[in-house]
C-alpha cells in the first residue's frame, strides 16, 4: 500500500535534517529515499527544505555569531571577510553550474560512486593526519579550497557539502573541530542563498509546487537538523570521521548491489 503524501514529506524532512550537516550527503540520501519511496521531488523541494535545516542551527552558533557581529574586532573582520569571499566564490560557481544546466542524476549509481570515494577519502585523510597537531586558524588557502569543495558537492550528489568542505579543510592543516565549525558557518549563507534563488526562479517560472508540503518538509527538517548538529559538534571533539567513512562505503556498495541485482 502506498504511503500518504504527507508522510512521505515528513520522512524526507527527517532525512534532510539528519544528513544536511552530517558528512554523509543530504542530497544523496534524499535521492535514495525518493527512489525507494517512488516519489521523486523537484530540485526546488530538495533545496528549499535545506533552508529549514540551516536556520535551525543558528542558535547553536550564537557565541560565534555574536563575535562576528563585533565589527570593531580585527579578528571578527578577518573571519567575516573569509566567510564572505568563500560565499561569493561559491555563488559564482553555483550560478555557472545552473547556467550549464547541470541537474541531479536520475539513478543512484553516481551517488553510490561519490559516497564510496568520499568514504575512502575520510579514512585515508584521518589516518594520514593521525597524531599530527593541526591548526585552529583559518587561512586563505582554506577559504579557497572550501569554496571549491562546495561547488564540487553541488555537481556530484553523494559527495556531501559538509563532508567535502571538512575533509579539504583538514587536508589544508585545519583541525577537525574548527574545520567542522567553518564548514557549517560558510554553509549557512550558501544554502540560504541557493534556496532563495530556487524559490524566485520557480515563482517566476510559474511553478506548481505544493507549498504546504514544502513548508511541512522544511519544519520537520529544521527540528531534526538542530538535534543532529548539536550531537555532531560534541562528537567531533573526541572522535574522528572514520566511522562516517565506513558508513558511506557500506551504503555505496549496497546501492551498487541493489542497482545491478534488478
Amino acid at each position: 500500500m502506498a504511503l500518504p503524501e504527507w508522510l512521505i514529506i515528513v520522512i524526507l524532512g527527517i532525512v534532510e535534517g539528519a544528513t544536511e550537516f552530517i558528512p554523509v550527503s543530504s542530497t544523496g540520501h534524499l535521492l535514495i529515499f525518493q527512489e525507494w519511496l517512488g516519489n521523486r521531488q523537484s530540485d526546488l523541494f530538495n533545496i528549499v527544505i535545506q533552508g529549514g535545516a540551516v536556520l535551525a542551527v543558528l542558535p547553536l552558533f550564537k557565541d560565534r555569531l555574536r563575535m562576528m557581529a563585533d565589527w570593531r574586532n580585527p579578528r571578527s573582520l578577518d573571519f567575516n571577510a573569509k566567510i564572505f569571499v568563500g560565499f561569493v566564490l561559491t555563488v559564482i560557481g553555483g550560478l555557472t553550474i545552473d547556467k550549464l544546466g547541470v541537474e541531479l542524476p536520475e539513478t543512484t549509481v553516481p551517488v553510490a560512486g561519490a559516497l564510496i570515494v568520499g568514504g575512502l577519502l575520510f579514512i585515508v585523510v584521518e589516518k594520514k593526519l593521525q597524531g599530527r597537531t593541526l591548526a585552529d586558524f583559518i587561512t586563505w588557502p582554506v577559504v579557497f579550497i572550501v569554496a571549491f569543495a562546495q561547488i564540487l558537492a553541488a555537481v556530484f550528489p553523494g559527495t556531501s557539502r559538509s563532508g567535502a568542505t571538512i575533509i579539504f579543510a583538514m587536508l589544508c592543516g585545519l583541525n577537525r573541530v574548527v574545520a567542522t565549525e567553518f564548514s557549517f558557518l560558510i554553509g549557512i549563507p550558501t544554502l540560504l542563498a541557493a534556496g532563495a534563488y530556487k524559490v524566485l526562479k520557480a515563482i517566476n517560472g510559474g511553478a506548481t509546487e505544493n507549498w504546504g508540503f514544502l513548508l511541512l518538509g522544511t519544519v520537520v527538517s529544521a527540528i531534526v537538523s538542530f538535534i543532529a548538529v548539536k550531537w555532531l559538534l560534541r562528537y567531533v571533539q573526541s572522535h574522528t570521521f572514520i566511522g562516517f567513512g565506513v558508513y558511506r562505503i557500506i551504503l555505496g556498495l549496497v546501492l551498487v548491489w541493489m542497482f545491478f541485482s534488478h
